[in-house]
């Protein structure tokens, strides 16, 4: 599932005009890496929450600046998992 995340992840930054070539799981989506602002980073947690079912709180926003892009796809898991099955459409 992770994968899964992962590549949506990373083919909606390079569809956002983000370079990912150079990326790797360690890479910080924030100033020390990417360097995504809040724009883009509420941007991509829109597109996760249509794609996968899970919901980001105003108040994720900030410490997902400081998550790499692997702890990024490990928390969507974690909520995708956590998620109540048949829960709203």
């Amino acid at each position: 599932m992770q994968d899964q995340i992962r590549g949506f992840v990373l083919a909606a930054l390079t569809a956002m005009n983000y370079d990912v070539s150079e990326a790797t799981g360690q890479t910080d989506l924030g100033p020390a890496g990417l360097d995504l602002e809040s724009l883009a980073l509420a941007d991509l947690a829109v597109q996760v929450e249509e794609e996968f079912g899970v919901r980001f709180d105003l108040d994720d926003m900030e410490s997902t600046a400081l998550m790499t892009i692997d702890e990024f796809t490990a928390e969507v898991a974690r909520r995708v998992e956590a998620a109540p099955v048949g829960g709203p459409a």
